[in-house]
C-alpha cells in the first residue's frame, strides 16, 4: 500500500508544482486580456496571468526533470525520460484549473470564492486529461485504476492542508 502511495504522488508532482508555483510569479497581464465572455463576466479574471502560468509551468517541468534524473536511483517511474511528457502534467495542471474558472466565472461565482470538489481537483483533471491525450499508452502503463483512485483521495487532503498553510502565512487571501 505504502508503495502504491509513493507511486502514485511521484507520478502527479509535476501537477502538484505547478499551482504552488504560479502565484509567486505575480504576474500583471491577465490571460484573457481583461476580456470578458458574451454573459458579461471575464472569461478568467485577474488570477490567471502569463507570468503566472508561464513560471508554474516551467516549475513543474523542471521539477519532472529532477524527477526523471532521480528515478533510476529510486526506483520510481522514470516518465520515459521524456521533458515533454512531464510538461504535459505541468501545464496540463493550469489548463484544468483555467478550465474550471473559466466554468466558475460562467456560473457567476466571484475570484476565490469557494467552489468544493472543482477546487481541490481542476488542475489534476486537467494534468491528467492532456497527459492522456498526448501520452495515451504511457498514461494507461502508470495511471492504473489503484493509482487513480489513491490521487483522487489524497489530492483534495493535500491541497486543502497547503492551501491553509499558505493562507496562514499570508500567501493566500483565503483557506481553500
Amino acid at each position: 500500500m505504502i508503495e502504491l502511495i509513493i507511486t502514485a504522488l511521484w507520478l502527479v508532482i509535476p501537477a502538484y508544482v505547478p499551482n504552488s508555483t504560479a502565484v509567486l510569479f505575480q504576474g500583471k497581464t491577465p490571460i484573457d486580456f481583461n476580456k470578458d465572455f458574451i454573459d458579461g463576466n471575464r472569461l478568467l479574471g485577474d488570477g490567471k496571468t502569463i507570468r503566472g502560468f508561464i513560471g508554474g509551468g516551467l516549475c513543474g517541468t523542471i521539477t519532472g526533470g529532477i524527477q526523471i534524473y532521480l528515478a533510476p536511483t529510486l526506483g520510481l517511474p522514470d516518465f520515459n525520460t521524456n521533458i515533454f511528457l512531464v510538461a504535459s502534467l505541468a501545464f496540463g495542471a493550469l489548463l484544468g484549473d483555467m478550465f474550471f474558472s473559466f466554468l466558475k466565472r460562467r456560473l457567476n461565482k466571484k475570484r476565490g470564492s469557494p467552489f468544493p470538489g472543482v477546487d481541490q481537483l481542476d488542475f489534476l483533471i486537467g494534468a491528467l486529461l492532456v497527459t492522456w491525450l498526448l501520452y495515451p499508452s504511457w498514461f494507461t502503463t502508470n495511471f492504473t485504476p489503484q493509482v487513480l483512485l489513491v490521487v483522487f483521495v489524497l489530492t483534495p487532503v493535500i491541497h486543502i492542508s497547503v492551501n491553509l498553510i499558505a493562507y496562514k502565512l499570508g500567501y493566500k487571501n483565503e483557506p481553500w
